[in-house]
């Protein structure tokens, strides 16, 4: 069997499984971060970058609110293809993640679920058992307000309201992205020459604010520079809190622009 008949076998079972866990949807769904690292210089990456589509799209898995962002770091823009969408940002946040997780180094495509579960990310089984994993965990209520696009740049508020007792004397790192929607991309040399690929929740700034003690309440206003190329299917801007120490999420939320 070929690598991409291969990869593209893995995808359908992991998607099947996903879709049969699928449920109405539930108005105390607990929301989930779930990051991609990939690129389209990575030959196994599309199969992976379609789960995320349909993470995003259908909302699989019982209870969860899941928020997509991709990823794409730059590591493999010296094999052919240069990834219009990579960053060393990402490549630096990946490279953090395997130190937190203990993992064997950076690799594509990769899926990190709430900070917490690091795999290969075309894995729809390993997934959805992380996404009920994750929900089980307490989460920070947060919210985005006042949302807004002016030519080149994005405004919004982002308040975060004091946490339970329990959460007092801890440090959360608050972080804010802009992504795209959806792109497609028609790459031209490399692994995927010749295919065209789409994404989702495609990432173009990643900004941390700062940190916050959970005890206290907090409001920020912030700005993030809108990429003239970006925005042509829509935008949405995502804020999320990790622990200092541990790097898990503790709280997630996302507002389409």
């Amino acid at each position: 069997m070929s690598k991409s008949r291969f990869f593209a076998t893995i995808f359908t079972l992991s998607a099947g499984a996903l879709i049969c866990a699928a449920a109405d949807n539930n108005s105390s769904r607990v929301p989930v971060l779930v990051e991609l690292f990939t690129s389209e210089g990575c030959s196994s990456c599309p199969p992976a970058d379609r789960l995320l589509e349909l993470l995003d799209h259908k909302q699989p898995v019982p209870g969860a609110d899941l928020i997509v962002l991709s990823e794409h770091v730059d590591y493999w823009d010296r094999l052919g293809w240069k990834d219009p969408f990579s960053s060393s940002v990402f490549t630096a946040r990946q490279q953090e993640y395997s130190y937190r997780l203990r993992g064997e180094g950076v690799y594509t495509p990769q899926l990190v679920v709430d900070g917490q579960f690091g795999f290969v990310g075309s894995d729809g089984h390993e997934a959805a058992s992380a996404i009920q994993e994750a929900i089980r965990e307490p989460k920070i209520a947060i919210a985005i307000s006042n949302a807004s696009r002016d030519r080149n740049q994005a405004t919004a508020h982002v308040e975060v309201p004091a946490a339970h007792q329990s959460w007092t004397g801890g440090r959360g790192i608050l972080y804010i992205a802009l992504a795209d929607n959806r792109v497609e991309s028609h790459v031209a040399r490399g692994e995927n020459a010749g295919r065209a690929l789409t994404h989702v929740g495609v990432t173009r700034a990643l900004r941390r604010v700062g940190t916050l003690d959970l005890g206290v309440a907090t409001a920020r206003d912030v700005t993030l520079a809108i990429q003239p190329e970006a925005g042509v299917n829509g935008l949405r801007l995502v804020a999320f809190i990790q622990d200092a120490k541990t790097g898990r999420v503790l709280a997630v939320t996302a507002r389409k622009l």
